[in-house]
């Protein structure tokens, strides 16, 4: 039990769990009273070796002095923190604040010493690293800026530990020990080396699941049929290249084998090594086989069972003691409610799921979190005859179910080093850490396609069993959010599967100009229709008319392939009667050639009801990689949940690789699918083109950062959260160059003229109640007012039409040089991050939702392309013959916004409305801040799993 200590609070807040280096998991706790058995079985533990370096002589075991002061910490100056795996210490680190003279302190003295010890069992996993990221982050918040370590020459391992972290060192060496310095503030390269340091550990963690070298099965039935038998069979069906085991505690004790494979009571009773369990038993059996599973060291579980988060709030809470229960074994968990895991890799041949069959190897990874959805996605990639071909096929798939531990994110950090994934396709219903998320998918990005779709994005609620931070943001904006970061963001499954197999086999087009040519000229013309309507720069299509031969093809697709005006083609095909198989089979070869000639475009096939040519450009699937044949009959297999959705509609389908080096061309069953997924691929390749230089974050000599953050401060004093007054915003925005035209309070008229004779005519005369406030169309400003008199008759004016001037809040503000009106805004989100956004103002832009965004901090090429992605754009480039407004000083505005956001995170909401936009310059006319202390930034902090 964990008791208090003698000056704080006993900091709960500090535990976490983390990932280390092998992929396993432990724990990182504060060390208290009650440890003092675990401390000293820990100690005996390490190796005398271990122990001198630690205490730079020989120290066999501690004393009962040492193990009071190892266990007694007032969580201030003197704080311990142990990781631990089933409960038990496998390392330590502790600090203690000193003053200059290297003597004990109290604060406010910023240093503190550092030391370690690691028992030898588990040095090399990478549980230093993880310790000292999160003594690191304890020490920053009990004011301790700085820390020094004294280690020995020889004990390269710790030296390594420090200098490789990544802070700002000074490294002495006096009286033969070498002593290291470090700040502790977080740099850039710190950051990297933490990011590079999660990376590995949970792509690890996620490639031990997914590459185990022995299965067991638990709950596996006595009898056929139920959820552990049709596993076990669907293991060995695959060809399970490693040990496999069946498991139930109600087999009978002369019971050698099930189905040939041998059959166990017991995890325990295994003779081996056991890499990953599949848990099939009820949930109220599940805590017993985790425990039998972690003492005989399984390094993970997938859990199919259900009844836990999906189930309710008891469910939630039982869901809750299986994450813990596992990670006290240093265990991960993909589930529980999981459909399974499938990874094709010949060397593995690993089909844990209720799939009934195994997909065919290819390279497209999937993803999703739901099973229902996760069956939909295997049945429409490979799936055949009238229904989804085999095309390109799966190396990996992962359904996580409630995903109470391995996530998205996770399997993002696998697939980006898995060099059998070149596609990562994901089916989401919930994001649990958007920011983390965001930053992860920029990065698989920029080395191979990923696809998302995302479900319940109306329901305002995550599914059950889903534990994610809440986020303010609409989902149209999270969407903009996960383009910026190159994700290929699409609204269906059939679009998921349309995109993924063109970016799986076809190469990124270099622009939108996309040539058509077939055989009939109708479907050319839809094709053409389709180009325009999604932003593509379409030729005139070319009719080859329904005599078309196969040459006539080759010829034309050759043609269109060399020409240098052409990006992509488009061949639309229709029957050609009489033909029949044999026609179709020539038809795909001469565009297999063709394409495989330019190798460097991509090329698309648009079919209606041409299932022989489909299938003859899948001709060569006799010669890619083939399931074995099973062993016994197939189990019939669920309904697909894909098919509700649309039961009659085709699939797209790809050729298998031909096995001679041709190219493999996907055909789609309509115009519109194909194009959609054409202009998906033209867009992410302008995305990978432009992240190459994604510009920088300039710097301007006029920003007063200090100021404006000792203004903050003493704003913030006052309380935890406020919106400033109209003085105190333009005081604080000033301060970062940003000028707002000046507003006087008008409560009467005679005030309303004085405010008038202070700016100089001519002025407008705005109601700025909450109602009125920005909507002009409703007549609650007056412009142009040139002199007194018709300032003092719009007055009445307003007040008769609207109400008193106490209801209507009226300013008398300068005119600014007409333009177009614009809105700036940024604002924290607790889950995504800072967010700056941009649009036009009026009630229109504001009913088409057309808003832009872009995280923060901004580039200059972020700042350009964000004021060009509204769809009101032109507006501000000389529509219609109007002037074009001055882009450079709008984009200069929001570089600024971003900096203040950026630099002082307690700025939680901008608003400059209206910015308008001249010619020349710009004027802000309306101005809000909001302060308040910042939500926690958990990707500056130490690594941790989400907390349960």
């Amino acid at each position: 039990m964990q008791t208090s200590s003698d000056r704080h609070e006993y900091p709960a807040h500090w535990e976490a769990d983390v990932v280390l280096r092998d992929g396993g998991t432990a724990r990182v706790r504060p060390i208290t009273v009650d440890d003092a058995e675990r401390l000293v079985s820990f100690y005996e533990q390490v190796s005398d070796e271990s122990k001198y370096y630690r205490f730079f002589a020989p120290y066999p075991r501690l004393s009962a002095k040492d193990v009071h002061r190892f266990t007694h910490h007032d969580f201030v100056d003197r704080v311990g923190l142990a990781a631990t795996i089933g409960g038990e210490f496998i390392a330590t680190v502790r600090y203690d604040r000193i003053g200059p003279t290297g003597t004990p302190a109290s604060a406010p003295a910023e240093e503190a010493e550092v030391a370690f010890l690691v028992q030898d069992a588990h040095q090399g996993r990478g549980v230093a690293s993880a310790l000292l990221e999160h003594i690191a982050a304890v020490a920053r918040e009990r004011g301790i800026r700085r820390f020094a370590a004294e280690v020995l020459p020889a004990n390269t391992k710790m030296i390594k530990v420090f200098m490789d972290a990544g802070y700002t060192q000074k490294r002495s060496f006096e009286d033969g020990v070498v002593r290291l310095e470090f700040d502790l503030e977080p740099t850039d390269r710190s950051l990297a080396v933490q990011y590079a340091r999660e990376h590995r550990a949970e792509a690890r963690s996620v490639q031990r699941l997914l590459q185990p070298g022995s299965v067991a099965v638990v709950g596996t039935g006595r009898t056929p049929g139920g959820v552990g038998r049709s596993v076990l069979g669907n293991l060995r069906d695959a060809g399970y290249t490693g040990r496999l085991y069946a498991v139930n505690r109600s087999f009978a004790d002369d019971l050698a084998d099930l189905d040939g494979v041998p059959a166990h009571r017991s995890v325990r009773s295994i003779d081996g090594p056991v890499d990953l369990a599949v848990v099939t038993v009820p949930a109220e059996q599940v805590p017993a086989v985790v425990d039998e599973c972690g003492e005989h060291g399984v390094q993970g579980l997938v859990v199919v069972s259900a009844g836990y988060a999906d189930s309710g709030a008891e469910g939630r809470e039982r869901q809750r003691a299986l994450v813990r229960q596992a990670r006290s074994y240093g265990m991960r968990i993909i589930g529980p409610n999981a459909f399974g895991i499938i990874n094709t890799s010949p060397e593995v041949r690993l089909n844990a799921s209720l799939a009934p069959e195994m997909p065919r190897p290819g390279r497209i990874g999937l993803f999703a979190q739901s099973g229902a959805i996760g069956i939909a996605l295997l049945s429409r990639l490979h799936r055949r005859g009238g229904g989804v071909t085999g095309v390109t096929g799966v190396s990996t798939f992962v359904s996580s179910g409630n995903r109470a531990d391995v996530s998205g994110n996770d399997v993002l950090q696998y697939w980006y080093d898995d060099p059998q994934t070149d596609v990562a396709l994901m089916y989401l219903e919930s994001i649990g850490n958007p920011r983390k998320f965001t930053r992860l998918a920029r990065r698989t990005a920029a080395a191979k396609p990923l696809v998302v779709v995302q479900g319940a994005r109306h329901g305002g609620v995550a599914p059950q069993g889903h534990a994610v931070r809440a986020t303010r943001l609409p989902h149209a904006t999270v969407s903009a959010l996960l383009r910026q970061a190159g994700v290929i963001r699409v609204d269906t499954i059939t679009d998921l599967v349309d995109a993924g197999l063109l970016l799986a086999r076809q190469p990124l087009p270099a622009g939108p100009r996309v040539a058509i040519l077939g055989n009939s000229e109708s479907l050319g013309l839809l094709t053409y229709d389709a180009c325009l309507s999604e932003g593509l720069r379409p030729h005139p299509p070319r009719d080859l008319t329904t005599a078309a031969s196969p040459d006539d093809f080759h010829a034309a697709l050759s043609r269109a392939l060399a020409d240098d005006t052409c990006d992509a083609v488009v061949v639309t095909a229709i029957p050609t009667v009489g033909e029949g198989p044999a026609g179709d089979a020539a038809l795909a070869k001469a565009l297999r050639s063709a394409a495989a000639a330019v190798p460097a475009k991509p090329v698309l096939v648009v079919h209606v009801e041409l299932g022989g040519l489909a299938e003859a450009l899948s001709a060569a699937a006799s010669t890619a990689p083939q399931a074995p044949p099973p062993a016994e009959p197939r189990r019939p297999t669920p309904a697909d949940p894909g098919a509700a959705t649309d039961p009659e509609r085709p699939e797209p389908r790809e050729a298998p690789a031909p096995g001679d080096g041709t190219r493999l061309i996907p055909a789609y069953p309509a115009a519109e699918r194909a194009v959609r997924a054409l202009a998906e691929a033209v867009s992410y390749a302008q995305w990978r083109r432009d992240a190459v230089d994604p510009g920088k974050v300039p710097e301007y000599d006029d920003i007063d950062e200090k100021g404006a953050a000792e203004q903050i401060a003493g704003y913030l004093a006052r309380g935890q959260g406020l919106t400033l007054g109209s003085a105190e915003t333009c005081e604080l925005l000033g301060r970062y160059g940003i000028d707002v035209h000046r507003a006087l309070p008008a409560p009467d008229p005679d005030e309303a003229a004085s405010a008038a004779r202070t700016i100089g005519y001519p002025v407008a005369l705005k109601a700025t109640a909450p109602h009125l406030r920005h909507r002009a169309d409703l007549g609650g400003v007056r412009l142009d007012l040139a002199d007194e008199e018709q300032l003092r008759r719009a007055y009445a004016e307003l007040t008769e039409l609207f109400g008193k001037p106490a209801e209507l809040r009226p300013v008398v503000q300068g005119m600014a040089p007409r333009g177009v009106d614009t809105v700036v805004r940024a604002v924290i989100d607790p889950a995504a991050g800072a967010v700056l956004s941009f649009g036009l103002a009026g009630a229109a832009t504001q009913l088409l939702g057309d808003t832009a965004h872009r995280l923060i901090p901004v580039t200059d090429r972020d700042a350009t392309s964000l004021i060009r992605s509204v769809r009101t754009a032109p507006l501000l480039f000389g529509w219609r013959g109007s002037a074009p407004v001055d882009a450079p000083a709008l984009e200069e505005l929001l570089l600024r916004v971003s900096r203040l956001v950026d630099d002082h995170p307690e700025v939680v909401a901008v608003t400059l409305e209206p910015v308008v936009v001249a010619p020349h310059g710009l004027s802000v006319l309306g101005a809000s801040v909001r302060l308040a202390p910042p939500p926690a930034r958990d990707d500056l902090g130490p690594r941790t799993l989400p907390a349960y």
